[in-house]
C-alpha cells in the first residue's frame, strides 16, 4: 500500500473563524460542558509536572542591561498554552499568546492569540486559527458551563465588572444558560468602552431592555443574582483587586470570577460553596510562584489555595466544576446558597472549542489550504 507524505493544513482568518461559528456561544457552551466531563474523567493532558498547568510564560525582568528588553508592565505576557483532549475530540494544540495593555494606544486588542491544532498521531497541523475570538469565546462559555449547573434557573439580573471582550462573552454565555436574564448592571473605567458594551448589547440582544450603568461595586453586586468580575490590572497587592463583601451578595447569588478579585471574611466562610474549573490547574499555579500566590495570580481559586497553605480551610471545602457536569456531585441545592465559580482559563478549553471549529471549517470548505511540503527534505 502507498503512503503520501504530502502534508497540507488550513489557514483560518478571523472572519473565516466568523463563518465557522466560533461567535455561536450557545455550541461553546455545550463544548465546554462535553470538555468538562473528560476533564473529570481524566481523558485529557496539560503541561507541567501534574498535566494541569495553564502554560509556559516568558517573564521579565524589572531592571535589565538590554535596554531593548520588555519591560513587565502590566498584561504583558508571552505564553504557550500547549493542551490534549480525548473524547470525541482527539486533538492536540497550542494557543500562542500574546499581550500588552499598552496595544490598546495602538488601536489593538491587549491579546493577540493564534491557535495552531494537530494531528495526535503525527503531530502534524490541522489548522493555523486566529485565535482571539476563539480564546474570548471559551473563556465566556465557561461560566456559561457553571450557570447551568451553579446559578437560579429563575437567575434574572447580572451584573458585569469590566465591559471588556471577557465581560461580553461572559453577559453572552449567562444569557444562553439562564433564559430569563432581562437586566444587566455594568461598571467600567472609561466612557468607550461603556458605549461600546452597550451597543453590544442592543445589537445582540435587543429584548434586554434593561442595562444599568452603576458607579459603585456595592451597586453592582447589591440585588444581582449572577455577578461576575472581569477586570484586569496590576498585581502584587491583593488589597487593591476589586472586593466582593458578603453583605452585597443576595441570598441564592452566583459568582463567576475569571478576573481580579478579593473577598471580605465572611465571603470566605465555609457557608459560602467554592467551586474551582479545575482543582489541579490551581495546584499547579500554587507550586509555581512564589506565596503568598494570590499576590501573583489573582483569582479567587488561587487564594483558596492560600488558605489552604495558611491552615484556615482544607482541600475537601474546595469543589471541582468538572465532578459536578459529570454528575458524580451536586450542582446547585436550593435557591439561598451562594456559590463562587473560580475561572482560571485552561488550554484544553481551546483545544475543544478549536476542533469543533475546525470541523465546522472542513466541512464547510472555509479557509485557504496551505502546503507544509510535498514530501520532506529532512526525514
Amino acid at each position: 500500500m502507498s503512503e503520501t507524505t504530502k502534508t497540507d493544513f488550513i489557514y483560518l482568518s478571523e472572519e473565516d473563524m466568523i463563518h465557522a461559528g466560533v461567535t455561536d456561544m450557545p455550541a461553546c457552551v455545550d463544548a465546554m460542558e462535553e470538555m468538562f466531563s473528560l476533564l473529570y474523567h481524566g481523558d485529557y493532558r496539560m503541561a507541567g509536572p501534574n498535566s494541569d498547568s495553564h502554560g509556559a510564560m516568558i517573564t521579565f525582568p524589572e531592571e535589565s542591561p538590554f535596554t531593548t528588553m520588555p519591560k513587565p508592565t502590566p498584561d504583558r505576557r508571552l505564553m504557550a498554552m500547549p493542551a490534549y483532549l480525548g473524547g470525541e475530540f482527539q486533538t492536540c494544540g497550542v494557543k500562542w499568546y500574546g499581550s500588552n495593555i499598552a496595544n490598546r494606544d495602538k488601536g489593538l486588542p491587549r491579546s493577540i492569540l493564534m491557535m495552531i491544532l494537530n494531528d495526535i498521531d503525527t503531530g502534524a497541523p490541522l489548522a493555523f486559527m486566529s485565535a482571539n475570538l476563539l480564546s474570548a469565546y471559551r473563556t465566556g462559555a465557561v461560566p456559561g458551563v457553571g450557570a447551568r449547573y451553579l446559578a437560579r434557573k429563575d437567575s434574572k439580573v447580572i451584573g458585569v465588572l469590566g465591559p471588556g471582550v471577557m465581560g461580553r462573552t461572559s453577559v453572552a454565555a449567562f444569557i444562553a444558560a439562564c433564559p430569563e436574564i432581562d437586566t444587566v448592571k455594568v461598571q467600567g473605567r472609561g466612557q468607550k468602552s461603556l458605549d461600546d458594551f452597550m451597543t453590544w448589547m442592543n445589537v445582540n440582544y435587543p429584548h434586554i431592555k434593561n442595562i444599568e450603568v452603576v458607579d459603585s461595586l456595592e451597586a453592582l453586586v447589591r440585588g444581582s443574582d449572577i455577578i461576575t468580575y472581569c477586570n484586569s490590572g496590576a498585581t502584587g497587592d491583593p488589597s487593591t483587586y476589586p472586593l466582593v463583601k458578603r453583605e452585597w451578595v443576595k441570598p441564592g447569588a452566583f459568582l463567576s470570577m475569571p478576573g481580579y478579585c478579593q473577598l471580605d471574611s465572611a465571603m470566605e466562610q465555609d457557608d459560602v460553596r467554592k467551586v474551582l474549573d479545575n482543582t489541579g490547574l490551581y495546584e499547579a499555579w500554587f507550586e509555581e510562584v512564589p506565596k503568598p500566590a494570590h499576590n501573583h495570580i489573582p483569582m479567587p481559586g488561587v487564594r483558596f489555595m492560600d488558605m489552604i497553605d495558611e491552615g484556615l480551610i482544607t482541600a475537601d471545602h474546595l469543589e471541582d466544576l468538572g465532578k459536578i457536569v459529570a454528575g458524580k456531585s451536586v450542582g446547585r441545592q436550593n435557591d439561598e446558597e451562594i456559590i463562587i465559580l473560580s475561572v482560571g482559563g485552561m488550554p484544553v478549553e481551546d483545544v475543544a472549542w478549536a476542533t469543533k471549529i475546525y470541523r465546522n471549517a472542513i466541512e464547510k470548505g472555509i479557509g485557504v489550504k496551505l502546503n507544509l511540503w510535498d514530501t520532506p527534505a529532512l526525514r
